[in-house]
């Protein structure tokens, strides 16, 4: 999302990132995303759209590898120093399973993905493709 960043929003699409983490937590990690970032550590938008936490979201085969490369690249930016050790805790918990909606001007969800483990959210042709969709249906 980050690398097709300039292409999402050539498309029309604003993207949002809500996590479950403070804003203290988040502060360090989204400085330089190109989309907007809401901390919500009470979960309330999780809860309105529907969004679960579960173990699932790290015990899926098809996470296993999303995890592992997460982890090892993170303790290569750990050990340059370009990186600080995670928090013991997290607000929220670390069992978050992902989430997509696509939601139109007047506030409609058009569509929406939730994730079955942690690294399932949608590609960026999916994306694309879902809003093009949106755009063409007469109201």
């Amino acid at each position: 999302m980050v690398r097709r960043h300039a292409e999402i929003e050539a498309a029309g699409i604003r993207e949002v990132v809500v996590f479950h983490s403070g804003a203290d937590e988040l502060r360090e990690h989204v400085a330089g995303l190109p989309f907007a970032v809401i901390a919500d550590p009470g979960k309330r938008l999780y809860a309105e759209f529907g969004v679960e936490s579960s173990y699932r979201s790290l015990l899926s085969p098809r996470a296993w590898w999303p995890v592992l490369r997460a982890v090892t690249l993170g303790a290569v930016e750990l050990l340059r120093g370009r990186q600080k050790a995670p928090a013991r805790t997290q607000d929220g918990g670390r069992l978050g399973l992902p989430a997509d909606f696509l939601i139109g001007p007047d506030g409609t969800v058009l569509a929406r993905s939730y994730g079955a483990h942690v690294d399932d959210q949608w590609p960026v042709e999916k994306l694309l493709t879902l809003a093009a969709r949106a755009r063409t249906v007469p109201a």
